[in-house]
């Protein structure tokens, strides 16, 4: 049997958070995080030790989720999937620096989940 990803979901929006969850535990997977701040998610990267995160790229407060994936990505080399409604230019070239493992546009269905 394979073994579960611990998964952390780093989005703002608590309804997307809880879906995202759902989603990903019907689909066998471990979430040991929701996290809604870009500054709350490498503490809680620290304490968690997730195998992927999935981030939305815009978050409240003063760190988006392009800056939170850089940090989680230089300091503990984590693999970051970007949630994102946002899929203009601008936005993609921009978190092409964080170096992410894809992107999954929302609305999305559990395939490209």
């Amino acid at each position: 049997m394979k073994t579960p990803a611990r998964i952390m979901v780093i989005e703002d929006e608590q309804l997307a958070a809880l879906e995202i969850q759902e989603r990903l535990r019907a689909m066998g997977h471990d979430v040991v995080a929701l996290v809604q701040t870009g500054e709350d998610a490498m503490p809680k990267a620290k304490e968690a030790h997730p195998d992927l995160v999935l981030m939305d790229i815009i978050l409240s407060g003063r760190m988006d989720g392009i800056a939170a994936a850089q940090r989680i990505r230089a300091e503990m080399d984590i693999p970051v999937i970007f949630l994102t409604a946002h899929s203009d230019a601008i936005t993609l070239e921009r978190a092409k620096i964080s170096e992410p493992f894809g992107y999954v546009v929302k609305p999305f269905d559990e395939r490209e989940l």
